[in-house]
């Protein structure tokens, strides 16, 4: 079973709950890096320490909610080592793990309901990495990451 990461903003919190739900029912170590409520929060920080669990190896995969996905796949994507995809479907699911090696998964609490988002997470933790041609990709972005780092981003 995966050690998982998992956060979310207010929007998110209770797609969160139930997933965090399912993860556990399917004896996975899931680590809620919160919030812990509806009441309206920022994600930022939220998403960063998902991705910093997964950069940091303690999570083997991080799973971060919003309203849409999109700032918090934005915040997750800041941290060195993150390759989080915004997933409201089966396809980007599929295509962000076995294209891109994605370890962090973005979905948008307000833009899929209870069962899709199920299906979208299954699918995201089922699917393998082919490698091949997209491991030169996924190098070719790490690449990126160390010369923007080296550059010192300016």
């Amino acid at each position: 079973m995966a050690r998982i990461a998992i956060g979310s903003d207010h929007a998110g919190y209770d797609l969160k709950q139930h997933l965090i739900s399912i993860l556990e029912s399917q004896g996975h170590n899931v680590d809620d890096h919160g919030t812990h409520s509806t009441e309206s929060c920022d994600y930022p920080p939220i998403c960063a320490a998902v991705g910093r669990s997964v950069r940091d190896g303690k999570a083997d995969f991080g799973i971060v909610m919003g309203g849409s996905g999109q700032g918090e796949q934005l915040a997750a994507n800041k941290v060195r080592g993150v390759r989080a995809a915004l997933c409201n479907d089966l396809y980007t699911a599929r295509m962000a793990r076995s294209h891109n090696n994605a370890n962090v998964l973005s979905i948008g609490a307000r833009v899929v309901g209870l069962g899709l988002a199920e299906e979208i997470l299954a699918t995201f933790l089922a699917t393998e990495f082919e490698g091949g041609r997209h491991e030169r990709r996924v190098q070719q972005l790490t690449d990126i990451e160390n010369e923007e780092q080296a550059r010192g981003d300016k």
